[in-house]
């Protein structure tokens, strides 16, 4: 049986300051990830889902094994989606042009995400994925849920876990939610969006 591995981060673990901290990655991805990744693992050795890849684990599953799959998922997603921090970030290309008719302008998009993410009660993420026509939607997730169980595409998301930013932020999830928009990398999205 194949075992899942944490992942690599793209970046050095200081890349991503002042927006999200050394501190903070360090325990989001070294401690929480690698928690999940070594439950998965320990869920699956007796399970008849081992051997699968990750989206079909979390589109079959229940229980233990759907909630350390999907938080794999969705923190590989998340953690693979940041750059270093860049003044005026925004999207081009043809997820620049999707946004734009779908939400009618690039700030009207980013507005509702945050609200989406702000709102969201508890714990879990708020996701932008396109739907089976290319459609642009933005979803609240609870917990480790992730859009792939709605049939969608997932693009990009950002985590209300209070462990994604408490160290740096206590409870403003508002100013945390704000502050990602500067170290997205756009090109990672833009080609999940052409896929």
């Amino acid at each position: 049986m194949s075992k899942f591995e944490l992942m690599t981060l793209p970046y050095a673990p200081e890349a991503l300051e002042p927006v999200i901290s050394r501190q903070t990655l360090e325990f989001h991805h070294g401690k929480h990830l690698a928690g999940y990744v070594n439950n998965l693992n320990g869920l699956l050795a007796e399970s008849p889902l081992a051997g699968l890849p990750l989206e079909d684990i979390v589109c079959k599953s229940t229980g233990g094994i759907l909630n350390n799959a999907g938080q794999i998922l969705n923190h590989n997603l998340y953690f693979g989606q940041f750059g270093a921090p860049k003044a005026d970030n925004r999207p081009v290309g043809k997820l620049a042009e999707a946004i734009v008719r779908d939400f009618g302008s690039f700030e009207a998009f980013r507005d509702e995400f945050q609200k989406k993410g702000a709102t969201l009660f508890g714990s879990g993420w708020v996701w932008l994925s396109a739907d089976k026509e290319g459609k642009l939607i933005i979803t609240q997730e609870t917990n480790a849920a992730n859009p792939v169980q709605k049939g969608l595409k997932p693009l990009l998301t950002f985590d209300v876990w209070e462990h994604a930013y408490y160290l740096d932020y206590q409870n403003r999830r508002p100013d945390h939610l704000t502050a990602l928009w500067q170290i997205i990398d756009w090109e990672v999205i833009e080609k999940r969006f052409s896929k």
